[in-house]
C-alpha cells in the first residue's frame, strides 16, 4: 500500500480498521539468508536497505521486545552533519543526504524538520575551533556558518548572553540540520522492509549463537533455533552482552543517558541549540514541549533509568544558558542505554566470527546516523566489503591507533 492524499481523503470518514496494518506478524522460519538482531532504527534500516539495494529479501529482524522500543523511541531526535574528523564527517554527511530524501523513499511521514542547529561558543578559543570545524564541514560539502555575538543575540535574544561565567561569543550554525519524529523513523523503515518481504519478528530474544569451526550458522532464540548464512548485530547498549554470547569482547561500555521533556509551550525555539560550556542540547517538539538532554550518568549500567544528581546537573546547564526555562514544568524523563566506544565514534565491521557482523558504538550519535548506518551495514553484510562511506569505522582501529577521537578526550567512554 502506498499512502497518498486520495487515500487519506477516502478513508477519513471510515473506522480505523479500514487501514491495513503496516507490517505483518509472521512466525519465524527455520532458516534465513540473513538475520538482523535488533529491531530498532539501525536494525530495521539495515533490513530495509538489504532488500531495497541488494535484493536480499529472505531476511529476518529479531527483536526481544517490540519494534522501536529501544533507543530509537527514547532519544532527543536531533539530525545533523557537523562532525570534524575524516571518517566521521563523510559518514554523517551521507546520513544527512539520506535523511533529506527519506520520506519520499519510504512513502512515510517522518516529520523531518530542517530547522537548523547552532552550537554556542563562550570564548575566543571556542570561536577559533568552530571556525576550523566549520571549514572542515564545508570542505566535505555540507553547510556551516560562523555567527558572531550580535547575530546570535538577534536570533536568540532570550539566551543568557552576558553571563559573567559563560558569555556567548557567537556560534556555529548548520541550517540543514534539524529534527525528525523518532518512532516514525522506526515505523517507516519497518513498513518499507516488510513490504519487500522481510520478516519482522517481535518478542523473540536471542539467547545464543550456533557457531561451527569459527563460522556462525544461526542463533538460539526464545522461539527456537533459527539458522542463517549471515548474522548482523545492531543492539545498541546490549552490544557487549550479545557479543559475550558469541565469545568475543568489544571496545565498548554501556552507560545511561537521560533525556527530558517539559509541558507544551507556545513556539519559541526555532531550531536546536547546544551549550558550549557543558553538554546540554535543546529543541522544541511539534507538541510544544522543550526536549533536552546532557551528560551521561557516568557509571556502567544496563538499566534504562538514571539518577537524580544528573537530572540536577543537566537542568543547571540549561538554566545557565537559558534562565527562563526554569519556569517550565518538566513532565517526564527517561534513560537510554548508550553503547559508548573507546574513542566516541561508531563501529561498522566484521567480527572475529565468520559471517557475524557488528554495528554499534554509536555513543550520542545513533539517531542522526540511522539511515546511513543501515545503508552501510547492509552494504557490508551483502558484499563483505565496507561501504565507501564507512571505511574508517573499523573495529581494529583500536589496535592500530587509527582512532576517531572527535572530542579529543582519549579512551574514556564515559567522557564522550
Amino acid at each position: 500500500m502506498r499512502y497518498s492524499a486520495w487515500q487519506i481523503f477516502s478513508k477519513a470518514f471510515k473506522p480505523a480498521s479500514a487501514w491495513a496494518p503496516i507490517w505483518r506478524e509472521p512466525d519465524p522460519k527455520p532458516a534465513y539468508d540473513v538475520i538482523i538482531i535488533g529491531g530498532g532504527g539501525h536494525g530495521l534500516a539495515t533490513a530495509y536497505y538489504l532488500a531495497r539495494n541488494h535484493g536480499l529479501t529472505n531476511v529476518a529482524v529479531l527483536e526481544k521486545g517490540y519494534l522501536g522500543g529501544g533507543n530509537i523511541g527514547r532519544n532527543t531526535t536531533i539530525v545533523r552533519a557537523n562532525y570534524h574528523l575524516d571518517g566521521n564527517t563523510e559518514f554523517y554527511s551521507h546520513s544527512l543526504k539520506l535523511w533529506e530524501g527519506l520520506e519520499l523513499d519510504l512513502n512515510y511521514n517522518l516529520m523531518m524538520s530542517q530547522r537548523g542547529i547552532i552550537n554556542l561558543a563562550h570564548s575566543d578559543g571556542q570561536m577559533d575551533f568552530y571556525a576550523r570545524r566549520g571549514n572542515a564541514i564545508r570542505m566535505q560539502g555540507d553547510d556551516a556558518e560562523l555567527l558572531g555575538r550580535d547575530a546570535v543575540r538577534a536570533e536568540y535574544p532570550y539566551l543568557n548572553h552576558d553571563d559573567p561565567r559563560f558569555p556567548i561569543f557567537g556560534g556555529l550554525r548548520q541550517k540543514r540540520a534539524g529534527t525528525a519524529r523518532h518512532d516514525a523513523v522506526a515505523w517507516g523503515f519497518a513498513r518499507g522492509a516488510d513490504m519487500r518481504g522481510v520478516d519482522l519478528i517481535q518478542n523473540c530474544a536471542v539467547t545464543g549463537f550456533r557457531i561451527e569451526n569459527g563460522t556462525v550458522r544461526g542463533v538460539e532464540t526464545t522461539r527456537g533455533p533459527i539458522l542463517a548464512g549471515k548474522v548482523g548485530m545492531a543492539v545498541a547498549g546490549r552490544s557487549t552482552q550479545v557479543a559475550d554470547m558469541a565469545g568475543f569482547r568489544l571496545p565498548i561500555e554501556t552507560h545511561v543517558l537521560q533525556a527530558f521533556v517539559t509541558e507544551g509551550l507556545n513556539p519559541i525555539l526555532p531550531g536546536v541549540v547546544t551549550f558550549g560550556m557543558g553538554h546540554f542540547y535543546i529543541s522544541q517538539s511539534d507538541k510544544g514541549g522543550l526536549v533536552f538532554g546532557g551528560e551521561l550518568d557516568f557509571y556502567n549500567s544496563y538499566a534504562a533509568r538514571g539518577n537524580l544528581p544528573m537530572v540536577e546537573h543537566v537542568c543547571e546547564a540549561g538554566m545557565a544558558m537559558w534562565p527562563a526555562i526554569g519556569k517550565a514544568r518538566m513532565l517526564r524523563s527517561w534513560g537510554g542505554l548508550m553503547d559508548m566506544s573507546m574513542d566516541g565514534s561508531p563501529i561498522i565491521d566484521r567480527t572475529p566470527i565468520e559471517g557475524l557482523y557488528f554495528n554499534g558504538g554509536w555513543c550520542y550519535g545513533g539517531f542522526k546516523a540511522t539511515p546511513a548506518s543501515g545503508h552501510c551495514f547492509a552494504h557490508l553484510i551483502a558484499t563483505d566489503s565496507p561501504s565507501p562511506h564507512a571505511t574508517k569505522l573499523r573495529m581494529d582501529r583500536f589496535e592500530t591507533g587509527h582512532v576517531l577521537d572527535e572530542e579529543g578526550t582519549g579512551a574514556q567512554p564515559n567522557r564522550h
